[in-house]
């Protein structure tokens, strides 16, 4: 009858600038879609190129790869008799824009470029693109020599357009097409477009994917029809990782879902459905008639067809419930993989962590062993890539990793860190934990290179400075603390680099930073400490985050060690203990608890608070428990901190991107790092406002 369509979308684990390895993945994957019947695949965004490649779209040189691998997907008898997209960065009239190339047997079909670009958040696709502002305008892009030679065109359409096949019509959007408020499937939807694709490079953040899940499949309820959505996913170079989570729906209906977190480099999708299912859903519900004046979508003809003649006994697939993972499953997950993307193509050996007792470097601890879990599950699985990789790392071309605390014991080198201020009771639970993990565990004292330090000043200026315990003031306090978390750090890159020379075996490690995102947010951590690491998987993660991952971990992994972890207050341990026991606390420190800094934080970054309109919402959202004088304190006390210390985002180590509120570094930030710390204006408006508060009345009740 010729009405059921096989359609393949794929997620890829794309790499920038790696153009060889991104055309084998390409390639892999459209192999895998029509050995399972497919007559269209649909790609991730920029996949020929790499998402991240940022100011390297300004070269000339990424440009001209790309259509060189182009040229190899033409010219490569796997692309054949099926309808590829592939996106790529293209210039056109000098101007550079986000691309769809589709092409079909060694012909492109049409160039369609991106209409709305992303450009907030982490996104700055506005610094090196341009979006196509000529709605259903199609002109002639003329075509490098190179692809001329394949092709035998000199011109194709470029702009936006929809293909009409012989059976149906295809229409393109690209990523944050969808999530702007007039979105093309919209009006595509209108004229006729039945299937809908969408190659995409979406980040992961915690708590996210039911968002995109929610568009897709409201989309199609909407309007009906088929939607394709592809995604990256892994680690592109940099900060973020793209989680995957390729999806197909039908008239608002899952039929098919892509894992969310995978070690897999290629993964592709497929589903057959019935156009006539579309077709019975519109006419009920979508009246394009009622529509005036909607411009036609200028169309491509392509001589082919998606659908056979003798599909009657071809079944179609049945919608599903999509599975969400939890938070604590996330956290476990992407920056898990994310460690292994940025391990494997490293050309590092493994990963050396200052493990302290606390939650933070247990929380990266625990990451790390995840990561081990998920290698050894690929590997079982039958995963060659991962194996391959594996054993690189490891150094040993026969290893064949099976148990994740063996492997953890070859990758993973922590250390605790002691200083005549440390307590027991954390040495004994970083070696706990370390046990229990498998990890390879060092014991090193640093007290001997505090004291060289300090002799050393002491020389020079004949003082010798005292903690505020012992009688010093103030500077001499502070100065004391950062002494010891600095030596931490230049003792974390020696082992990181000798280590493994020392133990007779090759390679270096990578330094693992352990500074949540609530402490970056204030700049509660000493500027080139331990917190200053080669990356940092948990540096956009909040405490009360990490507090419930490990007790995901309690139960997952049957780390029991964490439980003491848990209870313990989270201490840097950098003060003289009282009686041997810790006088020193995070949130005292702070003046104000994590929970607390996970909502300023927030308010900071996302309502994009200043400290007046902060204090306005605050004294609403903590009158329960907290006077306005006392909101104003902690409001007060943050933006110092904040501004004190905003000099460190310059210089904080490259972290994990989990939260929409995280700082990461002062390049997603984008505020000064210089202030004037008194906020002496801004201070005196919430004065003013505290003042006309009557301490006899509760002004917050009506």
């Amino acid at each position: 009858m010729g009405r059921k369509v096989t359609l393949a979308t794929c997620s890829l684990n794309q790499w920038a600038l790696d153009f060889e390895g991104n055309l084998d993945r390409i390639l892999k994957s459209i192999e895998i879609a029509k050995s399972k019947g497919a007559k269209y695949r649909l790609g991730p965004e920029l996949e020929i190129c790499g998402y991240g490649c940022a100011d390297h779209y300004y070269e000339s040189d990424t440009l001209l790869h790309s259509f060189e691998v182009l040229r190899k997907l033409l010219e490569s008898p796997v692309t054949q008799d099926v309808i590829c997209d592939v996106g790529m960065p293209i210039m056109h009239h000098n101007v550079r824009y986000n691309c769809r190339v589709v092409f079909l047997n060694r012909r492109i079909l049409l160039i369609r470029p991106k209409m709305a670009l992303a450009n907030v958040g982490v996104h700055r696709e506005l610094r090196w693109f341009s979006p196509w502002s000529q709605t259903r305008q199609v002109e002639d892009y003329f075509l490098p020599r190179m692809i001329q030679e394949v092709t035998g065109q000199e011109t194709v359409p470029f702009g936006d357009c929809v293909l009409s096949t012989k059976d149906t019509c295809i229409g393109s959007e690209i990523c944050h097409e969808l999530w702007s408020p007039n979105s093309p499937h919209i009006n595509m939807s209108l004229d006729g477009v039945e299937i809908f694709t969408n190659g995409s490079a979406s980040h992961h953040e915690l708590r996210k994917a039911d968002q995109r899940v929610k568009l897709v499949t409201a989309a199609t309820a909407r309007c009906g029809g088929i939607y394709l959505y592809s995604n990256q996913r892994g680690c592109d170079g940099d900060r973020l990782y793209y989680d995957g989570c390729a999806m197909i729906c039908i008239n608002g209906d899952a039929v098919a879902q892509g894992a969310q977190f995978s070690l897999d480099d290629v993964e592709v999708l497929t589903a057959t459905l019935d156009l006539e299912d579309v077709r019975s859903y519109r006419g009920e519900r979508c009246h394009p008639h009622l529509e005036r004046g909607l411009r036609p979508c200028p169309r491509v003809t392509v001589d082919f067809s998606l659908s056979s003649s003798d599909d009657v006994f071809l079944p179609t697939h049945d919608p599903m419930d999509w599975s969400f993972h939890t938070a604590e499953e996330e956290i476990s997950l992407g920056p898990a993989c994310w460690l292994w993307d940025y391990l494997r193509r490293s050309g590092q050996a493994g990963f050396l962590l200052p493990l302290s007792g606390g939650v933070d470097s247990s929380s990266t601890a625990c990451i790390v062993f995840s990561m081990c879990v998920q290698v050894c599950e690929a590997v079982r699985s039958g995963n060659s890539q991962v194996l391959l990789d594996v054993r690189r790392v490891a150094g040993d071309d026969s290893y064949r990793p099976d148990d994740p605390r063996e492997l953890c014991g070859r990758l993973f080198t922590s250390c605790y860190m002691s200083s005549e201020n440390s307590s027991t009771e954390t040495r004994s639970r970083a070696h706990e934990l370390a046990r229990q993990i498998g990890s390879t565990h060092l014991n090193i004292n640093i007290d001997l290179a505090v004291k060289g330090i300090l002799g050393i000043f002491s020389a020079v200026t004949g003082m010798f400075p005292k903690f505020r315990a012992n009688g010093g003031g103030d500077r001499e306090n502070v100065a004391l603390q950062n002494v010891q978390a600095r030596v931490r750090m230049v003792l974390s890159y020696l082992f990181a680099q000798l280590s493994l020379w020392a133990r007779g075996k090759p390679g270096g490690l990578l330094v693992l930073g352990s500074a949540n995102v609530d402490e970056s947010l204030t700049g509660y951590f000493t500027k080139y400490d331990c917190s200053s690491a080669d990356i940092n998987p948990i540096g956009g993660i909040s405490k009360t985050d990490l507090k419930a991952f490990l007790k995901f971990c309690v139960d997952r992994f049957k780390l029991t060690a964490l439980t003491s972890i848990l209870a313990a207050p989270p201490t840097a341990e950098l003060e003289p203990l009282i009686d041997g026991q810790v006088s020193q606390t995070d949130e005292a420190d702070m003046g104000m608890t994590y929970s607390e800094l996970s909502v300023i934080g927030r308010l900071r970054k996302i309502s994009k608070c200043g400290p007046f309109s902060m204090f306005c919402k605050l004294i609403h959202m903590w009158k329960d428990t907290l006077s306005p004088a006392e909101v104003s304190d902690k409001v007060k006390r943050f933006f110092r901190m904040y501004s004190i210390n905003r000099h460190k985002m310059s210089t904080v180590t490259p972290s994990y991107h989990a939260e929409v509120y995280s700082p990461d570094d002062n390049r997603f930030d984008l505020r000064q790092i210089l202030y004037n710390t008194r906020w002496s204006w801004q201070f005196r408006a919430i004065d003013a406002q505290v003042s006309q508060i009557s301490p006899q009345e509760d002004p917050l009740e009506e």
